[in-house]
């Protein structure tokens, strides 16, 4: 039915969740999953990276801040091969690297022993990939095989910055966008509940740069990761919850969810 000008947006009474067609609906779910399953495979991804930078499954402080800060007490090579590098070698082949890095990486070495192991088991990245050093260079093998006392560099950091805030934005809009027509939930708590993770996200890309700058930092990067993907959780739910649950209790749901 097209809606005749003169009716009022208060009179809009089928616009929420539990009310809209079943178009929408699939829209909506199909659109909720997906993302769904990104955030299951983002997850992921960071346990195997970050979360194994101190070698140790699990994201911690100190996985925070040898991504970002830098571990001087060990080099960047040393870190990764007993951490989110682990399983891309065998235990000999690492315990080879890593004694020749605390040897103090000789070229003569390199030449006789770990340039092979090296080729075995590293340049299928570490040669083709931008942005990753390039292990057939010795000078290169050489400067990450130093104690890491930088930590991400700021080339990295901007990079992934302006990528994680135009990306992950989306995703938290559009997320919103569907909690907002949700029902029998406080204006205030909507108006928060969409807002926040954006201010999280914000924290949490900040924290990164401020993490390179002092450790100490590397605390806000946990919280105001676990803050958006709460309050993602929360929204996540309770649209998937009213659009497909609340409909089978039979009862007719007059509310325009838009209307202050």
């Amino acid at each position: 039915m097209i809606q005749n000008k003169n009716e009022s947006i208060s009179e809009l009474n089928w616009l929420n969740l539990p009310n809209i067609n079943l178009t929408v609906k699939s829209l909506f779910t199909s659109y909720l999953l997906t993302i769904g399953l990104g955030a299951i495979l983002a997850s992921a991804q960071i346990l195997m990276t970050h979360g194994m930078a101190d070698g140790e499954l699990g994201l911690s402080v100190d996985d925070i801040v040898y991504s970002y800060h830098g571990d001087p007490t060990n080099s960047k090579i040393e870190t990764k091969l007993n951490g989110s590098m682990k399983d891309k070698a065998s235990d000999a082949d690492r315990l080879e690297i890593i004694k020749w890095v605390r040897d103090g990486a000789s070229e003569e070495q390199w030449n006789e022993k770990i340039r092979d192991i090296v080729y075995t088991n590293c340049i299928s990245c570490h040669s083709t990939i931008p942005g990753l050093p390039d292990f057939t260079q010795f000078e290169e093998v050489k400067r990450v095989a130093k104690a890491d006392h930088d930590g991400a560099s700021a080339t990295s950091l901007t990079r992934i910055s302006h990528i994680h805030i135009f990306a992950i934005s989306f995703i938290f809009f559009f997320n919103g966008m569907i909690f907002s027509l949700s029902i029998g939930i406080k204006q205030w708590f909507k108006v928060l509940i969409v807002s926040a993770p954006f201010f999280f996200l914000c924290i949490d890309v900040f924290s990164w740069w401020l993490t390179k700058i002092d450790a100490g930092y590397a605390w806000l990067t946990i919280i105001s990761g676990f803050g958006y993907s709460a309050c993602s959780a929360v929204t996540w739910f309770v649209s998937l919850y009213q659009m497909w649950v609340l409909p089978r209790k039979d009862k007719n749901y007059k509310i325009n969810s838009w209307e202050s």
